[in-house]
């Protein structure tokens, strides 16, 4: 079984052109299969039984890996048995022994409400760029908008008077979203302030403006998003898209139905939502296991 993994090794190595790193992780993965495939008695790789996959995987979930490890482990796995393959080691079809496991997504990182209002004030109203980095927190937080369509923003997708925003999403799918008053207070100010950032530039329409007077990109977006959280004194590496988590959190917190957040972040399946009501019950039960007297 050894001569078999160096073998494997080296073909990743000489024919797939993998780096050392890579390389390693998929002798470690490679090795502790065969050591779970000597201890179920099987001396060489070909011995390979169908249940023994679902043991395997059953084993590294008690041990506590990640999902995201042990599908990266699966697919090592898969590699070897297609190498094996091509080496006329080992004849059956491997991908029909097993199904690729369901990969356990990190549970999104959120802020709470008041290190949303810390965030929200910390941009200074008294010039433009503050002026505007309070629009852009604003309508970030109140929509959900990525920051992709926060950037893409043009001033016709804006309605102050109904309080609602168009963001033009993955795929060129373009939906409405409702704002909240301070949101609109922060972008009706905004606009009124505008012309300042124009200067000599035309202007093409779009609702927010770097310091030169072009649109403003999403590194811009990113970049102030961070300096207005450690400002703030927020906890965690903040990032835009957990202005996006939050506000879907807070909402489902809040009592809203699945399928209206659903609607309003944008998502084409309702599976990919759901991972926000995991966030909710894993707040409550950290809840309960500090409170409840019997936790």
């Amino acid at each position: 079984m050894d001569r078999d993994i160096e073998n494997f090794l080296n073909y990743l190595q000489a024919e797939c052109g993998l780096s050392p790193n890579s390389i390693s992780a998929y002798s470690n993965d490679m090795r502790k299969f065969a050591g779970f495939l000597k201890k179920k008695g099987c001396t060489s790789f070909s011995g390979i039984k169908r249940e023994f996959f679902a043991e395997y995987i059953g084993s590294e979930k008690k041990r506590g890996i990640s999902g995201t490890s042990l599908a990266r482990n699966l697919v090592g796995v898969k590699m070897f048995y297609r190498f094996l393959n091509l080496e006329g080691s080992f004849k059956k079809d491997i991908s029909a022994y097993f199904d690729s496991p369901h990969i356990w997504k990190k549970l999104p990182e959120i802020i709470n409400y008041k290190e949303v209002d810390s965030l929200l004030n910390a941009p200074d109203a008294e010039n433009i760029l503050g002026i505007r980095d309070r629009a852009i927190l604003e309508i970030m937080y109140a929509t959900g908008a990525r920051v992709s369509e926060t950037a893409g923003l043009k001033m016709q997708d804006v309605d102050l008077e109904l309080k609602y925003i168009k963001c033009m999403g993955k795929g060129s799918k373009e939906r409405i979203v409702p704002i909240n008053s301070r949101a609109a207070q922060a972008i009706h100010t905004y606009i009124k302030a505008r012309p300042e950032l124009l200067k000599n530039h035309t202007d093409n329409a779009t609702l927010f403006l770097s310091r030169t007077g072009k649109p403003i990109s999403r590194v811009s977006i990113w970049m102030l998003v961070k300096k207005y959280a450690l400002k703030a004194g927020i906890r965690i590496k903040l990032y835009p898209h957990i202005l996006r988590h939050s506000f879907a959190t807070h909402l489902l917190e809040g009592g809203a139905d699945l399928r209206f957040v659903q609607e309003l972040l944008g998502h084409s399946s309702i599976s990919t939502t759901q991972i926000y009501t995991h966030v909710d019950k894993d707040r409550l039960k950290t809840i309960h296991g500090k409170f409840h007297p019997r936790a």
